[in-house]
């Protein structure tokens, strides 16, 4: 089942995704390493980190959302609505972390905990929505398989 935001027959929406999860666990660890009294400059990082995440998911979502509205009436919309309320659920605790972590002097426990939660609710929508492209097919463009070419005999130097 292919999807209607790609380019040259390559989804989108995966091609993105990986900047927002990558910056989020980057974002994590640097907080985990400023709480174990590193220098400031980690929570600054960590700031950084987990804006580019929420930039780069706002940006993923969009042609996520267009192949999710391809969907309607099959079988799959409904892991791909799951899929789309975990990362969404995911985003708004980044978001609410980012602005609890800019808006004290030093962050609290709660950035971290939010954090994690945030990483958890990825991690379950990552797994929907690996599970729409390994199991349902969607993203894939099938193809009748071409036939494999024969087999040469190899020789076998003594």
């Amino acid at each position: 089942m292919s999807t209607r935001a790609s380019i040259h027959r390559h989804p989108i929406h995966p091609m993105l995704v990986v900047f927002p999860l990558g910056l989020w666990i980057f974002a994590f660890v640097c907080y985990v390493v400023y709480f174990a009294n590193a220098g400031a400059s980690w929570r600054i990082a960590s700031l950084y980190a987990m804006a580019g995440g929420i930039i780069g998911a706002v940006l993923a979502a969009v042609p996520g959302l267009i192949d999710l509205l391809t969907l309607w009436k099959s079988r799959v919309w409904i892991t791909g609505l799951s899929h789309m309320i975990a990362n969404v659920t995911g985003l708004v605790l980044f978001i609410i972390a980012f602005v609890l972590g800019i808006s004290r002097a030093a962050p609290s426990v709660a950035t971290l905990v939010l954090s994690i939660l945030g990483l958890i609710a990825i991690s379950i929508g990552g797994w929907l929505g690996g599970a729409m492209v390994y199991v349902h097919g969607v993203g894939v463009a099938r193809r009748q398989p071409q036939e494999a070419p024969e087999l040469q005999e190899v020789q076998r130097v003594p």
